[in-house]
């Protein structure tokens, strides 16, 4: 049945890209820096939004995901063989290894809002866990979407308050919009751009837009657009507030920030427990969207580029691995720092040729038809592919030890 909020698959994307590490990502850069970074989150915003309109157009137009088409025999034994063990590094092995930070940010969070340190963290994991697995294996389409969209709409809603309560300089915010770097701020603004525009969510997008829209292209085409503009829109937003809290509470404070949890316990006392309540609650949807949405995107990506039909059983147990994967690190308390540093090194290498593989579909009007790339677009999406280039750089140096 259809949802009638005007946001579906879209949430999906935000409610991805929206993790524990993007929240502290904000919550340190505004800590730090103060607003001076908030052109950056909304820079990447307008990008995200640009590359995932194009991913849910060929979706719908070319009637395949992202990995169905890389696989594509009209792509020669070459490409596909580097599209393939590309993807299986960065989506299989990284999101597995990611997995874990997913349900460990979620526990944080619950720790925040009740302010207990001393409660059995392990015990909170695998109820996390379990939650998403249930979904992840009895959840239909429509269901997953309907928890997502309203973990998002929680996370804009906690973070909303919480810039309420801590009363945000709007002259100093409305200063940041442009686009400046302060001094050491050249590594964090990075990050805010590459916590944002995530390689996987290209196949998230192109797959779960075939689940939400059958029937008229050009109607579904313009459905998925306005989705595209609204969901990602709100999900920069929501890391624009993550920030703007920060900035507001403790920029200057002298405090040594590392995550949104102790934003949560570093302003309790200047702001009340509300305010710990607020930062708490977005930290744990955070956490508990992105522990579905990466296995649900490896999935989508696996089962295609491995021809395996959508949402059977081979489906949910691709899912259903990385989520136990990531459970079963978590709660080891061991950082796979071998594996994430190979997963960085993939998804490095995998978003800028995704970027520039998407862009080549977007142009085959054999494929899209009347829906292909017009100029501007092609413009637009070619300054986007310069920025995953730099991107993809980033991850792989800062992989290796060059650049942090």
């Amino acid at each position: 049945m259809r949802l009638k909020l005007p946001i579906g698959p879209g949430a999906l994307v935000a409610a991805a890209f929206i993790g524990p590490g993007t929240v502290t990502a904000c919550t340190v850069a505004g800590a730090s820096f103060g607003y001076a970074l908030v052109w950056t989150l909304v820079f990447a915003t307008f990008a995200t939004i640009i590359l995932q309109e194009m991913s849910a157009r060929l979706g719908l137009a070319a009637g395949m995901g992202l990995g169905a088409a890389l696989v594509h025999p009209s792509n020669g034994m070459v490409f596909r063989c580097i599209a393939i063990l590309l993807s299986v590094s960065a989506l299989a092995v990284g999101n597995a290894a990611y997995e874990a930070g997913n349900l460990a940010g979620g526990a944080l969070g619950i720790e925040a809002v009740t302010g207990s340190f001393e409660s059995p963290k392990n015990i909170v994991v695998l109820g996390l866990s379990l939650l998403a697995g249930l979904f992840l294996y009895f959840g239909k389409y429509s269901h997953i979407e309907k928890l997502l969209i309203g973990l998002v709409l929680l996370m804009s809603l906690a973070f909303a308050g919480s810039v309420i309560i801590t009363r945000p300089d709007f002259g100093a915010f409305l200063a940041g919009l442009k686009p400046s770097i302060p001094d050491t701020g050249l590594f964090t603004a990075v990050a805010l751009i590459g916590t944002t525009i995530v390689p996987y969510n290209l196949f998230l997008h192109s797959s779960s837009v075939r689940e939400k829209w059958l029937g008229d292209t050009g109607a579904a085409i313009k459905e998925a657009r306005r989705d595209t503009g609204l969901s990602i829109g709100l999900g920069g937003l929501i890391s624009i507030l993550a920030l703007t809290t920060a900035a507001a509470s403790l920029y200057g404070s002298g405090l040594t920030i590392n995550s949104a949890r102790d934003m949560a316990m570093a302003i309790e006392p200047s702001y009340g427990p509300v305010a710990r309540y607020m930062v708490g609650a977005g930290l744990f949807a955070a956490g508990l969207s992105s522990s579905i949405t990466a296995p649900l995107a490896t999935a989508y990506a696996m089962s295609e580029i491995m021809k395996v039909k959508r949402n059977g059983a081979g489906f949910r147990l691709i899912a259903l691995a990385v989520l136990l994967i990531g459970t079963l690190v978590a709660i080891s308390g061991v950082r796979p720092v071998s594996v994430i540093m190979f997963a960085q090194i993939a998804n490095g290498l995998l978003l800028p040729v995704l970027a520039s593989f998407l862009l080549i579909l977007m142009n085959r009007k054999a494929l899209l038809g009347a829906h292909a790339n017009r100029l501007p677009a092609n413009l637009i999406g070619s300054f986007v592919v310069i920025i995953c280039f730099g991107l993809g750089l980033r991850l792989v140096l800062r992989a290796l030890n060059i650049w942090p």
